[in-house]
């Protein structure tokens, strides 16, 4: 951890811990926005693929979400009347759509639409702090304006907001959900967030009753192996078993729930972020959507 962050970090600890004694009410309600506000957002230079693509944009929860759909390089793959397969692409926490050039490419070449959006307070949409329900509300609203999908691609915090959209929308067997070192759940994440600014459960506990009043769900509902259950969709889970960010143990607890429908494949050394770059994971992905 940099200097400047554990500065920041020991800052939010007695921040929020003086704000304890006073109201944990409040001092939940902080410790939660400050786990939604991503540490950096990608602004810069978006690759060329971007200019080629049709700029999309619509309102969210008062935000701006901004992305691009792109038609397939070839009409080979189809008949004069069918349209398109359409895929969807997720970014995961800190991220952005234009860190998937490579995977945007390989679909455009294999005939798919492609569309891919920043979610709020990433890339180039609005916004200042993100939660898992606003995420995947953001794909259902994609889903009516810019679908239907037959295909959707995950990464990180992406690929669980895309399982728990998929829930309410009920794909068939037919449809294809890749996942890329997806986050397995949202208590988790917050666990460890917590445990980094030495939180008292009781603020932790505010939270969860926070979370539920606001988006009616406790935070034990934002699971992965919970979603995937009820999803029928053919499923690909690509997970790296050195990845500090979303461990394998996840994968490993999912691949024991014995679900027909979900293939695994597990890789090495390429962690959280070298694995949807890879010129092979791309390519297996891309043959199995």
């Amino acid at each position: 951890m940099k200097l400047k962050q554990k500065l920041a970090t020991r800052y939010a600890r007695a921040q929020l811990n003086i704000l304890s004694l006073v109201s944990l009410r409040k001092a939940a309600v902080q410790a939660f926005r400050l786990f939604c506000t991503p540490g950096k957002r990608a602004r810069g230079k978006y690759p060329d693929i971007f200019e080629t693509g049709e700029p999309l944009s619509f309102r969210l929860d008062g935000h701006t979400v901004r992305g691009h759909r792109w038609q397939p390089y070839s009409d080979s793959l189809r008949t004069d009347t069918d349209a398109p397969k359409k895929v969807l692409i997720a970014h995961g926490f800190e991220s952005s759509s234009r860190s998937f050039e490579g995977f945007i490419r390989a679909l455009l070449k294999k005939g798919y639409e492609v569309v891919a959006f920043d979610a709020p307070a990433h890339g180039h949409s609005g916004g200042r702090r993100i939660f898992i329900a606003g995420y995947s509300r953001m794909f259902a609203h994609i889903e009516q304006y810019y679908g239907p999908f037959h295909s959707w691609l995950g990464h990180s915090l992406g690929g669980l907001a895309l399982a728990l959209s998929l829930e309410d929308l009920s794909p068939d067997s037919s449809c294809r959900l890749a996942l890329i070192a997806p986050a397995n759940s949202i208590a988790a994440a917050l666990d460890e967030f917590a445990g980094s600014l030495h939180l008292p459960a009781e603020v932790i506990r505010e939270i969860d009753e926070y979370i539920k009043e606001t988006d009616g769900h406790p935070l034990a509902w934002y699971s992965l192996r919970r979603a995937l259950g009820q999803i029928r969709a053919g499923i690909l889970y690509v997970q790296d078993e050195d990845d500090p960010v979303t461990p394998s143990k996840g994968a490993l607890e999912i691949r024991q729930d014995g679900h027909p429908n979900i293939r695994f494949l597990f890789t090495n050394g390429l962690g959280h972020r070298k694995i949807y770059k890879d010129q092979e994971i791309i390519e297996k992905v891309v043959d199995f959507l």
